[in-house]
Parts: structure tokens; C-alpha cells; sequence
């Protein structure tokens, strides 16, 4: 659909005399993102809050109104009804397990289990009230104690042991999201999440994150990273040991 954005865009460029090649080294957008933007070859770019973002710094950096042209885009492009409401990003637990099936039981075997319970319990009884039978009780009862205090004690250690950082990701306002662990799995696949939507917590040794803007606030092992705000695209790498580094447009992810 034709809406005017991209000769405009286009002729405030050509009026400048500046390439696209040049308005990529200030802006930091891709050439082919700008190329689609002129094009108004809206099936080529992300959509949504990350082409609005796009359209915006172009806008601005040629001295255009970016506001009313990227609300323009909005207006044009939008479905019948209104935009798509995105995906929601689930929270993904760390290390949930799949529910397994469990098998039923038959009446006969359930009555024979119970017969067999009642015959443990009376001979236990019995031991018991036998003679001896409080220390046995008593020895029983210390080693599963200290058997419970073993394994509290080894998961303990086995979290303190775990390695990499926990990041969780909460939206200020709509903003487009890559998230990648330190295997380039995506955790956030190229997602927007709507202003109070929350992604994460995740767990890994590091990440390399991508922003469509800086509405955004991360929390690196509990604690909130210092984020500026930007209208404009940003992108991270943090590593194992929770630091933060600033990416270029061309070494961020893109979730493609």
C-alpha cells in the first residue's frame, strides 16, 4: 500500500545529495532497511514498533516531522480492526520437566497393595514395642535427618556452582526484542513486547540482545542495568560475568 512516506523520505534525502551508504554510517540503520523504507516495501522490514522506530530516525535525521510520519505508518498499514496484538513471551522456568502419564491402577492390585501397607505397619509396630526397638527407631531417624541435610546441602552448592547470569527483560512501551544465549539459541525470537510484558528470567554463561528501542528495563542477576533511552534501535552482549557492552547495528542479532 502506497502511502507517500518513501518519496517523501527519499526526496528530503536526494535534496541533502546523501546516499544511503552514508545515511547508514550516521543512523546506523541498514542500507537495505532504508532502501525498503523509500521502496515503501513494508513486507521487507520487521514491522510494527521496529519499522515505526526505523521510519522515526530516518525522519528526524533528514529534519522531518518523524512522529506524525511514523504515526502515518501505522494508520496506513494496520489491519481492519486495529494491529495484530503480538505473541505474548512467556517466561521460560529453568529446568521444569514434562509431566509424565501415570498409569492406572486396576481395583484388584490397588486392594492387594493396601492389604500388603497394613501387614508393614502392624510388623512395625510390633518392632517397636519391642525391646530395642526405640533406638533402632531413634538410629532411623538421625540417618534420614542427616540424609535430608546431605542433599539440601548439595543442591545449595550445586546452585552456587551453576554458571552464567540470569537476565529477565520488562517493556516501559512496545518494543521489539532478539534475545540470544551464549549457544545463539533464541530465547526472545524477534518478539514485541507490549508496554508491562515481561521475558525471562533466562539462564546462560552470555547473551547478545538486540533492542528496537530503549523502553526497556533488564535486570542482570536481580539487579536493573543502566539502559539509556533511545528512540532508535540498541543491542547488547553481556557475559558470564554480568557486564554489559554496547553492539553495533551490524553486530547485533537479528533473529532472521
Amino acid at each position: 500500500m502506497e502511502t507517500g512516506i518513501g518519496p517523501t523520505l527519499r526526496e528530503a534525502r536526494t535534496r541533502r545529495e546523501l546516499d544511503l551508504a552514508e545515511v547508514e554510517a550516521e543512523i546506523k540503520i541498514r542500507v537495505r532497511y532504508l532502501r525498503a523504507i523509500e521502496n515503501e516495501e513494508w513486507d521487507a522490514l520487521p514491522g510494527g514498533a521496529y519499522t515505526r522506530g526505523f521510519i522515526r530516525t530516518y525522519a528526524f535525521y533528514l529534519g522531518l516531522d518523524g512522529e506524525r510520519l511514523a504515526d502515518e505508518y501505522r494508520r496506513s498499514t494496520a489491519p481492519q480492526g486495529g494491529e495484530r496484538v503480538p505473541k505474548r513471551v512467556e517466561p521460560v522456568p529453568m529446568g521444569t520437566r514434562t509431566r509424565s502419564a501415570r498409569p492406572r491402577v486396576s481395583g484388584p492390585v490397588l486392594i492387594a497393595a493396601v492389604c500388603l501397607l497394613l501387614v508393614a505397619a502392624l510388623v512395625g509396630i510390633g518392632l517397636i514395642s519391642g525391646d530395642g526397638g526405640s533406638s533402632s527407631s531413634t538410629t532411623l531417624s538421625a540417618g534420614k535427618k542427616e540424609q535430608g541435610q546431605s542433599k539440601k546441602k548439595g543442591r545449595e552448592k550445586a546452585a552456587i556452582a551453576k554458571p552464567g547470569v540470569a537476565v529477565r527483560l520488562a517493556a516501559t512501551a512496545e518494543v521489539w526484542v532478539c534475545l540470544l544465549d551464549a549457544e545463539k539459541k533464541a530465547l526472545v525470537d524477534g518478539q514485541i513486547l507490549e508496554e508491562g510484558m515481561e521475558a525471562g528470567p533466562f539462564h546462560s554463561a552470555g547473551y547478545e540482545l538486540a533492542l528496537g528501542n530503549g523502553s526497556v528495563k533488564m535486570f542482570v542477576d536481580g539487579k536493573q542495568a543502566e539502559i539509556p533511552e533511545s528512540s532508535s534501535p540498541v543491542g547488547y552482549s553481556i557475559d558470564g560475568k554480568g557486564e554489559l557492552v554496547a553492539l553495533e547495528e551490524g553486530e547485533r542479532p537479528s533473529c532472521e
